[in-house]
């Protein structure tokens, strides 16, 4: 079976989408082995990679992350291709030239949004450049504050998009960067917790999504 790419792209900064890459690549690295590209010129998902690797050394021996940039991306993604069965891209905001060969490159598009009109309104640059590449993309609501109801704006908003939203959402949780702080995943760090059940549910969605392109 070919590998899937997903590439986590959020042109708007703040969106929590390295959070997001993270915590996804883990709980797929418990049943599958998975590469992360890093492009994000901060590369913070590399120097969390490195601080888990000196911690913990072989934990979730499944994960491997590579921190590189530029014309490099196309090429080190079919070679992680050959080996993992999915690679996530962790792309860089406000930066359109990596964003579009991290988005040429993926089977699947994820977009996180935080549940507001002006995140909802910065995020169409962002799916304008899926639909110019031709890759399907998926929002996620992401760092949803605790009992927030989508509001019927909020939800016309999300509709005017034309995108599919995840039925999985992720809440605005501590958990989730005191994890990332230990140089874990929150999978790993509270398996039993609100957080990680939300993370689960959004892996198992994402990758329902990657099978149907698969399969069309």
């Amino acid at each position: 079976m070919a590998a899937k790419i997903i590439t986590i792209a959020q042109q708007k900064g703040g969106a929590g989408k390295t959070t997001l890459a993270a915590h996804l690549a883990l709980a797929w690295a418990a049943t599958c082995r998975v590469a992360v590209i890093d492009i994000d010129p901060q590369a913070s998902l590399a120097t969390w990679f490195e601080l888990r690797r000196e911690r913990f050394g072989a934990l979730a021996p499944g994960l491997e992350v590579a921190a590189l940039g530029g014309w490099r991306v196309a090429g080190e993604v079919e070679r992680q291709a050959r080996s993992h069965d999915i690679v996530v891209i962790d792309s860089a905001p406000h930066a359109e030239t990596e964003a579009r060969i991290a988005v040429r490159a993926a089977s699947l598009v994820l977009v996180p949004v935080q549940p507001s009109p002006m995140d909802v309104w910065a995020t169409r640059p962002t799916l304008e450049l899926a639909r110019q590449e031709r890759v399907p993309a998926l929002l996620v609501l992401n760092r949803v504050p605790a009992r927030a109801n989508l509001t019927e704006a909020m939800a016309a908003e999300l509709d005017a998009l034309g995108v599919p939203v995840a039925a999985a959402q992720i809440g605005n949780r501590v958990a989730l960067a005191a994890a990332l702080a230990e140089g874990k995943g929150i999978v790993e760090a509270a398996p039993h917790s609100r957080a990680a059940e939300e993370i689960a549910a959004l892996a198992a969605e994402v990758l329902r999504w990657t099978a149907r392109r698969d399969a069309a």
